[in-house]
């Protein structure tokens, strides 16, 4: 089966993370986030987790030398020698910046970046609407993945809330600020002939198809 080695670009809610797995089962590659490594890092108290520990427990956020070393460090683990599928990263032009340096000296490169095109609307709609289990943290929808059992968890019982990061006016500041640090990364990689906009409307499969079009058909 092809390789892929792939950037996904796009706002809080656009999708990225439900793409990134299909393309890891698609491909049997390794899919990145950001996130997922560094708690991972922290846990397993490796040198880097311990210097990003330092930094959380601090309150401070962790500085982009730390993360892009964490990255780095993940890009050359065995799961990943069938390429990538990076979820969250780079999220500004100096991580992009030190990303292309990281796959340079790897003698790899991206076979593209992926821009999920959202409306402001249609993410609102989606986030708002996300309630998460207080007991076992099952997520649903209240209009596309409801629970059976209104306010419970159809899992454990528990009772569903909504995450602070899910009300509409944390929602509109995490989207301002994916527009000041993130957006920009669409015009960096645009210049550079490796940007492809999907249209993030639609059914997830819709959706998938377009990325695999969009990637020319790799791997069918």
């Amino acid at each position: 089966m092809a390789s892929v080695r792939v950037v996904l670009l796009g706002p809080p809610g656009a999708g990225k993370g439900t793409q990134a797995k299909l393309l890891r089962e698609q491909f049997d590659t390794c899919q990145i986030s950001t996130g997922d490594i560094l708690r991972k890092a922290v846990v397993d108290k490796t040198p880097l987790g311990q210097e990003a520990a330092a930094y959380l427990n601090r309150g401070e956020l962790v500085p982009d030398s730390v993360i892009v070393n964490l990255v780095g460090e993940r890009l050359k683990e065995k799961d990943c020698e069938n390429g990538f599928v990076l979820d969250g990263f780079p999220r500004t032009i100096a991580q992009a910046e030190s990303l292309e340096r990281i796959l340079k000296t790897m003698g790899i490169r991206l076979d593209g970046v992926l821009s999920m095109q959202i409306p402001h609307d249609v993410i609102v709609d989606r986030l708002a609407g996300r309630r998460s289990c207080k007991n076992c943290g099952a997520l649903y929808h209240r209009v596309f993945d409801p629970s059976t059992r209104g306010g419970a968890c159809d899992q454990c019982g528990g009772e569903l809330y909504q995450r602070d990061d899910d009300r509409e006016e944390t929602i509109n500041t995490r989207l301002n600020v994916y527009e000041t640090q993130t957006a920009p990364l669409v015009n960096y990689y645009g210049q550079r002939g490796k940007l492809s906009e999907i249209d993030g409307v639609g059914k997830v499969d819709d959706v998938h198809r377009r990325i695999i079009q969009a990637l020319g058909g790799v791997g069918n």
